[in-house]
């Protein structure tokens, strides 16, 4: 959260300004009003211009969220720390940083993915997953802009999907059943050039997609 808001703020500086704390509360009243009031209550906004600031329901709330989130996870290397790294390692050390800034909300985020779970909300949560896949490859120094571009992001993002499912029920010392499970899906996306010859060769052995993503969901594939 940033340190102050101006003294006549815009709608969107207001929802920026809310957003790191709503899950807090969504914790205890649900992604509702209620948590709007009482974030604005305890960062002394004034409660008549949180309400209109978020007054587009739950998902819009959450998709707030989740944009803080990113900004927390981006924070945590620099462009020189990660240009340090290997692409693998880039990754990884993302991936753990986005879930860094959700642990202390994991049942305001158990909340919000029952939300976003719901039929009239898939579309939205896929492009706020695909949104979050797009920034982690970004800030891993991906330029692609062809058919690889999509590729990564999709992989990811069902990387990421299943390690948070992983994350939510991880009652482990430092969430270590989660770092191992997210070993394994990352050795997925750095089998990235495999699948795209899969994919992209003849032959009746055609690689798909759907069922790739599929076997990211489970724990065991």
């Amino acid at each position: 959260m940033s340190a102050s808001l101006p003294e006549e703020p815009t709608l969107d500086e207001v929802r920026s300004f809310l957003a790191p704390s709503l899950a807090a509360q969504a914790a205890f009243d649900g992604w509702n009003g209620k948590a709007v009031l009482a974030a604005a209550q305890l960062a002394g906004v004034d409660p008549d211009l949180a309400t209109l600031a978020f007054n587009d329901g739950p998902v819009d709330m959450i998709d707030a969220w989740f944009q803080a989130v990113d900004e927390k996870m981006a924070a945590k290397y620099s462009a020189e720390e990660l240009a340090g790294m290997k692409i693998r390692e880039r990754i990884k050390a993302l991936v753990e940083a986005r879930l860094e800034a959700l642990a202390a909300d994991r049942e305001g985020l158990r909340r919000a993915v029952a939300i976003l779970a719901a039929p009239p909300h898939l579309r939205r949560a896929a492009k706020m997953g695909w949104r979050a896949a797009d920034k982690m490859w970004r800030l891993a120094g991906d330029t692609a802009t062809d058919y690889n571009h999509y590729t990564k992001r999709t992989l990811l993002s069902g990387v990421y999907g299943s390690t948070v499912s992983v994350f939510l029920d991880d009652e482990s010392d430092d969430f270590s059943d989660t770092r191992a499970f997210l070993d394994r899906r990352i050795e997925n996306v750095m089998q990235f050039e495999k699948v795209k010859a899969r994919v992209t060769g003849g032959g009746g052995d055609r690689f798909s997609m759907a069922r790739f993503i599929g076997r990211l969901r489970y724990r065991g594939a």
